[in-house]
């Protein structure tokens, strides 16, 4: 079967749509389909699409929908899908809901906060991922603290760096930071914060490896988003075995779990300096976290994603 997967994130693009789309490609093939991934659709044949985001893949789902109404069709739910493009663009992207003949989405409560008529369509396929090759232990001289999240509004990245702030003069937590400004207004940011807080390093955009590098020498990761369909940086930590604070999101919970102990209100400063010094002071604290995140683990192996997609591949394309 020849599928067609809509990104809008181009193909030099280091974002999550784009990471999200390639490894689906590859699961998709190991399947045994052939699978051509681009950022637009220019109507070519195809048994079947898969359109990453409901409001930006909107033309190319309406277009395969208008040429092919009998083919399967899934749209998969990003964050801004669900928590902002709902209300901004309810028509574009309802419209999207509408024609799909299955929605995917990535974290456990995302059907509280879409329209109860397309439930039924929602499947869960969490993302997955592999342990760290060869983790490295942890510095020892300093409580390192990692944020791995490109510089935009959604994410609140800065949020980690502020908190710091606010920690004792006996705190070693410091706090490094991977990923892109998307605009040099996130630079200017970030470089004033460098230049004003001893506890934060920015390391900007950098390779996978120096991304799995900084994991394995953090004892903590904070994901501060005001929005996430489900950040795979979630999955990658607890397969990892690094415990995760992150903002009470419903993407970060339906991750990590409604009664994960290391959430905080998004936004709430004071609320995060208290959780990471509860985290480098408290050993048993820190313990819970891990624990929890290690309850966690079988959510997000290969295999599952696999079987997840072979499962739906096969619902959506079995006779009758």
């Amino acid at each position: 079967m020849k599928i067609s997967l809509i990104t809008p994130a181009k193909k030099q693009s280091r974002t999550g749509n784009r990471t999200t789309a390639v490894r689906w490609a590859a699961i998709l093939r190991r399947l045994g389909h052939r699978v051509a991934v681009s950022d637009v659709y220019d109507g070519a044949p195809a048994d079947m699409m898969v359109a990453l985001h409901a409001w930006r893949s909107a033309e190319a789902i309406e277009r395969f929908r208008g040429l092919y109404p009998d083919r399967p069709l899934v749209v998969s739910l990003t964050g801004t899908d669900i928590y902002r493009f709902q209300k901004s663009h309810p028509g574009i992207t309802t419209r999207s809901m509408e024609l799909a003949d299955a929605l995917v989405c990535l974290h456990d409560q995302v059907h509280r906060d879409i329209p109860s008529r397309f439930r039924a369509k929602l499947h869960v396929i969490h993302q997955s991922a592999k342990p760290l090759p060869g983790r490295s232990a942890p510095a020892k001289r300093n409580f390192n603290v990692c944020v791995i999240g490109h510089l935009r509004e959604e994410k609140d990245p800065l949020r980690a760096a502020l908190a710091a702030r606010r920690l004792p003069e006996s705190s070693r937590i410091r706090v490094v930071h991977a990923g892109k400004a998307i605009d040099s207004s996130w630079a200017r940011k970030a470089e004033a914060e460098v230049a004003r807080n001893a506890r934060y390093r920015w390391l900007g955009d950098v390779p996978g490896w120096r991304v799995r590098r900084l994991m394995g020498r953090s004892r903590l990761m904070v994901i501060s988003s005001r929005m996430e369909g489900g950040a795979n940086v979630v999955s990658e930590a607890i397969v990892a075995g690094l415990p995760v604070i992150g903002s009470d999101i419903a993407g970060n919970v339906g991750l990590l779990g409604g009664d994960y102990p290391g959430t905080y209100p998004v936004e709430d400063t004071d609320a995060l300096r208290y959780l990471l010094e509860r985290a480098e002071g408290d050993p048993g604290f820190l313990g819970t976290l891990k624990r929890h995140c290690r309850e966690r683990r079988f959510l997000f192996r290969p295999g599952a994603e696999f079987a997840a997609w072979k499962e739906l591949v096969a619902r959506l394309t079995s006779p009758g």
